[in-house]
């Protein structure tokens, strides 16, 4: 079916050589512009040479290699599983190898063991998972996906937290996890070689059965084909084979996606040619961009980990792929069962109002020092209340802006799984952010809150009009939120490592800590969710009408583009103010309004209103709960309430699965 659906794009049997002449220009350039250290003695002849020899071409050596193996990697997933989509980064692999290894790395450095076998164990454990949530609708590929994208959220959450938490080690890890091909010996080339060598013998033993996984599965059974032991050492090959790239060079991003596309874009058809034609892309196109880094004056290749770049590739490839799916029910992504509507409404405000005051109390007052839990009292309390409190308005705030942004984005597109983090706005205020940062290195507040509701704005309309050519169906307007959301993130990683003098402030946002802010922080995100939320519950008749769909709205009398553009502007000036505050990973956008609809909060100014309560309540426990748990070091708030979010969005896709 796959191959099917590709036939559509057409062909074009030159790409290969195109690629190959490109790379064979650049590299060239890169040997002739690369640093000389002076002089003409024998030993700094020598030492140019080695340069060269153990650097540039082990450099391009190692970008050949990995390439070839997320490029077979990503042939053979999307075969097994027939998803057009699908590649070590989609699926959650890469994410789930880079944990492993930095758990392993952080917690237990004495331990001795293979890092390609601990990238093995974490890329086995996360697509597993993937695989277990996905089964019940037959690894239908938008679920899969869906599932992959959240496991990877997850994981990365927790590669972070222990990350921060070992500051030492802070920025050569991320550098590390983000890609880079950097290299100072021939080591990482010849283990890379090998796994893939190893690989290609594996992916070349069972052609046949691939041949026949294009089959449903009762024909290929018929045929004699092992359906199940034959899935599962195709998976583990690709694992083992995505595990070992991230084991040696960190993450890099879609290079599995694009590799099999753009060898059946050459005119590959059949397995056994897409086998041969994707490693070979994928090694040409992991070469290519890491020589477009390297020879961009600039940037400087030492800087930009390529797997930042490569994320640059994947996120407009995925929008291309979008309409090459089959259409997605949309009770499969759903938010849940119809909801029921409440009898006495203003009891549950006053019980979500009671927790909320119960958790201010508990985050004012109860704490962790060195000699075990306290409660301040007298002097103490007034000395921690100038840290505390500003610091529990920020967080609560923030919450309470997503609460409500996140229900204006599923009433606006009828999709119970929106979201400012699912769609990529949050993603889109970071760039925003990074902007500002870059170009006004003595930005204010105000001006950094206004690119990043700039961001968010643009990545929000971006996708709204992307899922509008597809009459806003479910899960290709996640997708396409996925891909902006991964291409935001590609952005913001560049920035980040090109050593920007402001970039702790921007990692710093990226986790979501909460750590800066202070009383004129906290007076501004108040001040900035009273004049926000407000106008929602004036325009609360447009919530309750836009999810019943344009035709009904505009015989209603409702003006759908402009209602639309200003609840959008709205939706993102709230995630661009609280995002400033919490990072892009929260998930409170997706948790509070889903709540709130389940508890039977149906009205749109009910729901608004509850939604906002829960982030605030949500966001203020998951902060004090990050600061007392692993005392004396802290869980970033944005992290935490990702690490809670991903879960229940996992529940969410299960939940929906059994329904179907």
């Amino acid at each position: 079916m796959t191959d099917l659906r590709m036939q559509r794009i057409g062909r074009f049997p030159q790409l290969p050589w195109l690629l190959l002449g490109l790379s064979a220009v650049l590299f060239g350039f890169v040997v002739v512009e690369r640093p000389l250290v002076p002089g003409q003695t024998p030993a700094v002849l020598l030492l140019n040479h080695v340069l060269l020899w153990d650097s540039v071409v082990a450099r391009a050596a190692t970008a050949l290699v990995a390439g070839a193996a997320l490029g077979l990697s990503g042939a053979i997933l999307q075969r097994v599983l027939r998803n057009p989509i699908a590649d070590p980064s989609t699926l959650g692999i890469a994410s789930g190898a880079q944990l492993a290894l930095a758990a392993t790395a952080i917690l237990v450095p004495d331990l001795a063991l293979p890092r390609e076998g601990v990238a093995f164990v974490g890329g086995c454990a996360a697509v597993f998972l993937v695989l277990a949530l996905s089964w019940r609708r037959g690894l239908e590929p938008v679920t899969v996906i869906l599932s992959g994208m959240t496991v990877a959220l997850i994981a990365s959450a927790l590669s972070a937290a222990l990350i921060l938490a070992n500051g030492e080690y802070l920025f050569s890890l991320f550098i590390w996890g983000a890609g880079s091909l950097h290299q100072q010996s021939w080591d990482a080339a010849q283990a890379l070689g090998f796994q893939a060598v190893a690989g290609a013998v594996v992916a070349a033993l069972l052609l046949r059965p691939l041949d026949l996984l294009v089959l449903d599965d009762a024909s290929a059974k018929s045929l004699g084909l092992a359906l199940q032991s034959t899935r599962i050492m195709l998976i583990a090959t690709a694992v083992w084979l995505a595990g070992s790239v991230v084991a040696q060079v960190g993450i890099i991003g879609f290079v599995g996606l694009a590799a099999p596309f753009l060898a059946r874009v050459s005119g590959a058809r059949r397995p056994a040619t897409v086998m041969l034609a994707a490693p070979l892309t994928g090694a040409l196109l992991l070469w290519l961009t890491d020589l477009l880094i390297q020879a961009a004056p600039a940037v400087g290749g030492d800087l930009i980990p390529t797997g930042a770049a490569t994320g640059l590739i994947g996120g407009p490839l995925l929008l291309w792929l979008l309409p090459r799916l089959g259409r997605h029910h949309p009770g499969d992504v759903d938010g849940g069962p119809a909801p029921r509507r409440l009898a006495s409404p203003l009891a549950f405000f006053a019980i979500l109002g009671a927790m909320g005051v119960g958790v201010v109390l508990i985050a004012l007052f109860v704490g962790r020092d060195f000699q075990g839990w306290q409660i301040a009292s007298g002097q103490l309390f007034h000395d921690l209340l100038p840290f505390r409190a500003p610091r529990l308005v920020g967080v609560a705030m923030a919450g309470l802006m997503l609460g409500a942004a996140g229900t204006v984005m599923q009433r606006m597109t009828g999709n119970a799984m929106a979201s400012p983090e699912v769609l990529g706005v949050a993603g889109g205020a970071g760039v925003g952010l990074a902007a500002v940062l870059v170009f006004l290195p003595a930005a204010s507040d105000l001006a950094m809150s206004a690119g990043s509701a700039a961001g968010a704005l643009a990545v929000l309309l971006a996708v709204l009009t992307i899922s509008g050519w597809n009459g806003f169906e479910p899960g290709r307007l996640l997708l396409a939120g996925i891909a902006l959301g991964s291409l935001c993130l590609a952005v913001i990683t560049a920035v980040l490592a090109g050593g920007s003098p402001r970039s702790s402030l921007l990692l710093a946002w990226m986790t979501g800590s909460a750590d800066r802010i202070g009383p004129a922080e906290a007076v501004a995100s108040l001040a900035a969710a009273a004049v926000l939320v407000s106008p929602l519950l004036v325009f609360s008749r447009w919530l309750d009408v836009l999810p019943l769909g344009e035709n009904t709205a505009r015989a209603i009398g409702l003006p759908v583009t402009p209602s639309r553009i200003a609840l959008a502007v709205l939706a993102a000036l709230l995630t661009g103010c609280a995002a400033l505050v919490i990072g892009p990973l929260s998930l409170v956008g997706l948790i509070g309004p889903h709540m709130a609809r389940l508890l039977g909060f149906s009205a749109a100014r009910q729901q608004v209103l509850a939604a906002s309560l829960i982030g605030c309540v949500l966001m203020m426990l998951v902060d004090w709960l990050g600061r007392v748990l692993i005392f004396p070091y802290q869980i970033p708030a944005g992290l935490l309430a990702a690490l809670i979010g991903g879960t229940y969005l996992l529940v969410l896709l299960q939940q929906g699965q059994r329904r179907r």
